[in-house]
């Protein structure tokens, strides 16, 4: 059963909403403001149901989707701020989605992505008014606790085995999530061109899996930086149960303070996190640890088009968190003369690995609620069926940018080495 059959039989209505005593019946004013909401939105292709079962949707378009309000109070908060509302309110249960989520979230995407084409000059200052939280050392610490340190074992009942929190690479759309995130790491390892006997330091973890990938696959050295302290103390234990402790060195600690000489260095979904003020700083550290024959590998979430994270998703999940365009990514590089030599995009590759967290986060959902409580479930079912209209609607891509200093000719002619077995 796929996550979009599951949908229905999850505990997230799929009735048309009951009427509701508290706020009253609907009047003119409310029909209004849930016409207005449709129209901010672009006009998707949905319904908004008021809570006496009223339905108000655009023109003559046949709604693919219905979301349920509860309450007036829901549709004042919608109306006045939907961007961070709407999931605090399916969160608490008091706007809920009929039908598929991932297709109501896709279809409010298009409709949001038309329309901030024509947004007002109004709308583009309040976006650029409201920032992510900063990314300082203390800051940083902080978004990184909120979201990785709420429990491993949340993490390992829907993730890989080899914990990887971040896009697969499927050489094949058929090959399950475990192969995926193999191919990923492989597929990382052949872009930096790894010998045995190099040094390679990472920036940001996670729990370990590529840093002993690289040392098990290809007999390198590494060094790897993380600040949270959930995420270290189980890639060391890990290690130490691999035998790799001796070639893997985890260190609790930020990428602004990463110091040695490195053959190689890599970041896999960290970029995201460190904020494009920060990026000249992230340049100088790599220009200063990289080997004059160094080369290296950014893979991170981004933009086509410079835009904030939704302002749900940065309060609530991930905080300090900002994907950047490709222009503003080359802040990184162009100030240290850093030749980039290969961008590769793969949107549906993190598409296709969100649907497979979705399956497994649905089928351990009692487990979250149990240990969690509805709200947080609810939230990161959302988040988590948002991302994936987010890459299959191209709100967001992934990059995985490799570069290399610019007097390096030590180059591959094609990219043949990234595909032969």
């Amino acid at each position: 059963m796929t996550s979009r059959e599951k949908t229905a039989t999850l505990g997230f209505s799929t009735r048309r909403a009951p009427a509701m005593a508290r706020g009253g019946r609907p009047g003119s004013v409310d029909r209004w403001l849930a016409g207005k909401l449709l129209e901010a939105s672009g006009d998707p292709p949905i319904a908004i149901v008021l809570w006496d079962g009223e339905e108000v949707a655009t023109g003559n378009v046949t709604p693919r989707s219905r979301m349920l309000v509860r309450n007036r109070g829901a549709l004042l908060r919608l109306f006045r701020n939907p961007n961070i509302e709407f999931g605090d309110l399916y969160s608490a249960g008091e706007v809920d989605v009929e039908g598929d989520l991932r297709v109501f979230l896709e279809a409010v995407y298009r409709g949001v992505n038309e329309a901030a084409e024509s947004a007002s000059l109004r709308s583009h200052f309040a976006r650029t008014l409201k920032r992510p939280r900063p990314n300082t050392l203390r800051g940083s610490r902080e978004n990184i606790h909120h979201h990785y340190d709420i429990g491993n074992e949340f993490y390992t009942r829907w993730l890989d085995r080899e914990m990887q929190y971040t896009c697969a690479y499927f050489p094949s759309p058929a090959i399950d999530l475990e192969e995926a995130q193999l191919a990923k790491m492989e597929h990382v390892c052949r872009k930096l061109r790894l010998r045995a006997g190099e040094t390679v330091v990472e920036a940001g973890c996670g729990w370990g899996g590529l840093a002993r990938y690289m040392a098990r696959e290809h007999g390198v050295k590494v060094r790897s930086y993380n600040i949270s302290h959930e995420q270290v103390a189980y890639a060391r234990q890990k290690a130490e149960e691999e035998g790799l402790s001796g070639r893997v060195e985890y260190v609790e600690d930020d990428y602004r303070n990463i110091s040695g000489d490195f053959d190689a260095f890599v970041s896999v979904g960290m970029l995201e996190h460190v904020g494009t003020d920060n990026y000249p700083q992230l340049g100088g550290i790599i220009d200063r640890v990289l080997k004059d024959r160094g080369r290296g590998l950014i893979h991170s979430i981004g933009r086509n088009k410079a835009r904030l994270m939704n302002g749900w998703i940065e309060k609530r999940i991930f905080p300090g968190a900002y994907p950047p365009t490709l222009g503003e990514a080359m802040r990184i590089f162009e100030p240290f003369d850093l030749s980039v030599l290969d961008v590769e995009n793969l949107r549906l590759h993190y598409a296709k690995t969100l649907e497979h967290w979705l399956d497994r986060y649905e089928n351990n959902l009692e487990w979250v609620r149990n240990n969690f409580d509805e709200r947080f479930a609810r939230a990161w079912h959302l988040y988590l069926a948002g991302s994936i209209a987010a890459f299959t609607t191209g709100s967001l891509q992934l990059f995985q940018i490799v570069f290399a200093r610019a007097t390096d000719n030590e180059l591959p002619w094609s990219r043949a080495h990234l595909y032969q077995p």
